[in-house]
């Protein structure tokens, strides 16, 4: 990551913009969240989400792939489960700023 007040080189940006783009999938984040509550397998995800396992799948490769979500092999299951901190950190940062908006809106919103 590049220094406070630095500029990031242009890949390094690129790299950034890969991350949020993957972030920025609504199913991505409803399997990130899915799996924040416990460990599943893709057939309890199929049940918790509607999706396909197809879509399912193409999915957790990708957030897997960026080091979100990992998985093990029970017998013939594999076990999905999100790289926790790291999805706390996430959520908790977009929570804070999320509220922090808000705050500001009502308070403008008292004001007005």
């Amino acid at each position: 990551m590049a220094a406070a007040g630095s500029m990031p080189s242009p890949q390094l940006l690129e790299e950034y913009s890969q991350f949020f783009r993957l972030l920025g999938e609504p199913a991505r984040l409803q399997l990130l969240c899915q799996l924040r509550q416990g460990a599943m397998d893709v057939s309890a995800l199929i049940e918790a989400t509607g999706f396909s396992q197809s879509h399912i799948s193409r999915q957790l490769g990708q957030l897997q792939r960026a080091g979100l979500v990992s998985c093990k092999r029970e017998g013939a299951r594999t076990i999905w489960q999100a790289e926790s901190a790291l999805v706390d950190d996430l959520c908790r940062l977009v929570q804070t700023r999320l509220k922090q908006r808000l705050e500001e809106q009502l308070q403008q919103f008292r004001q007005g």
